[in-house]
């Protein structure tokens, strides 16, 4: 896979992502705890989609790593805020193992790829 290849699974991948949750979302009751922690989940979600897009367009190694590390961050609290809603029971194992599976994926390869950046 060359780096074209790569960016544009990436790209297309967190994007996916942000989709299913925002589907997710969509799909919750209206009580307080799912409100809460739906617009967390759905912020963290959408701005790893957003913010990995501004990585590319980064203009230097240093802001690529700071615009890398936000990102990475942000796919972080999407996981923490996935496994809140599995175990404070929200929501079923099976409902959202894929998509806690596909978050944890790429909080790897975007640790991978932060760590392999040389300044």
């Amino acid at each position: 896979m060359n780096k074209q290849e790569f960016t544009d699974m990436m790209v297309s991948r967190t994007k996916d992502v942000a989709i299913r949750v925002i589907k997710m979302v969509n799909s919750f009751p209206n009580k307080t705890a799912y409100f809460v922690i739906g617009k967390q989940v759905l912020k963290s979600a959408t701005s790893t989609a957003a913010n990995y897009r501004a990585v590319l367009r980064s203009r230097s190694k240093k802001e690529f790593f700071a615009k890398l590390s936000i990102v990475i961050e942000e796919c972080d609290e999407t996981l923490f805020w996935l496994q809140m809603l599995e175990d404070g029971e929200l929501i079923e194992k099976e409902k959202i193992a894929k998509l806690k599976q596909e978050v944890e994926e790429l909080l790897k390869i975007l640790a991978k790829a932060r760590k392999n950046t040389n300044f």
